[in-house]
C-alpha cells in the first residue's frame, strides 16, 4: 500500500524545483501548463512561498526562485561537509595532497571541504570558501563533467596556482548536486595511472554518502 502523501506539499516542491530549472522566469500561466495544475491552485501556491520568500516575482510578474531558498541551503553544507570528510582524509593521507569537496555555485566552484595531508613536508594550502570560476581548475572542470560520461576525471596544471596541479572528479547521481571530489598538489607531474583511481573512488563514495 503506498504511503500518504500532501498533494499540496507536492506540488509547491514542484513549483519549486520548475522555477530553478527555468532562469528565464515564468508567468503562472506558463506555471500552471507545465506542472498541469488549474491556474487558480498554482496561484495560491505560489502566494503562499512568496510569503516565505521562497519564490519572488520581478516587475513583469514573472515568477523565479527567491533568496529564502539560499537559507535552506546553507544548512545543507554542514552536512555534506561531515559526510565528506572521512572520504577526503583518508584521501589525503593516502596521496599525500590536500583533498577537497568542491560544489558548483552559480558560475563559480566553492571550497566546501578541505582536508590537508598529516605527514608532509610541503602541500598546498587550500582554504575552505575560496572560489573560482568553474571554467578554470580541476576542480571546476570536473563539475562540468558530471553529466558527461565519458569524461572520469578532469587535470590541470597552474591554472589556480603557478606550479600548482590538480586533478579532480565529478560527484555524480546525487540529485540537485553539483561537485566534484579532487587534490591538488605542488610536485611533479601527477600520475593519473595511481592518483586518478584514487580520486575516482572517493568520488563515488562521497556520492553513495550522500544518497
Amino acid at each position: 500500500m503506498p504511503s500518504e502523501t500532501s498533494q499540496t506539499l507536492d506540488r509547491g516542491l514542484r513549483v519549486l524545483r520548475v522555477l530553478a530549472e527555468s532562469p528565464e522566469g515564468l508567468t503562472v500561466t506558463e506555471l500552471s501548463h507545465r506542472l498541469q495544475v488549474n491556474r487558480t491552485v498554482v496561484y495560491r501556491l505560489v502566494s503562499t512561498l512568496e510569503q516565505h520568500g521562497l519564490v519572488r516575482r520581478d516587475a513583469r510578474s514573472r515568477l523565479f526562485v527567491g533568496l529564502g531558498v539560499l537559507h535552506l541551503a546553507s544548512g545543507v553544507q554542514p552536512l555534506l561537509r561531515d559526510l565528506a570528510m572521512p572520504v577526503l582524509r583518508r584521501l589525503a593521507e593516502s596521496l599525500g595532497s590536500t583533498a577537497h569537496l568542491t560544489v558548483a555555485d552559480g558560475e563559480e566552484a566553492l571550497a566546501l571541504a578541505v582536508v590537508e595531508p598529516s605527514w608532509t613536508d610541503f602541500h598546498v594550502s587550500y582554504r575552505v570558501g575560496a572560489r573560482h570560476p568553474l571554467t578554470q581548475g580541476a576542480a571546476g572542470k570536473a563539475i562540468g563533467l558530471v553529466d558527461v560520461d565519458e569524461a572520469a576525471y578532469a587535470v590541470t596544471s597552474g591554472e589556480l596556482q603557478t606550479g600548482a596541479r590538480g586533478l579532480a572528479a565529478p560527484v555524480r547521481g546525487v540529485e540537485g548536486l553539483r561537485a566534484s571530489v579532487g587534490i591538488v598538489t605542488l610536485d611533479g607531474v601527477i600520475d593519473e595511472d595511481v592518483v586518478a583511481p584514487q580520486v575516482i573512488a572517493a568520488a563515488a563514495e562521497v556520492a553513495q554518502r550522500l544518497r
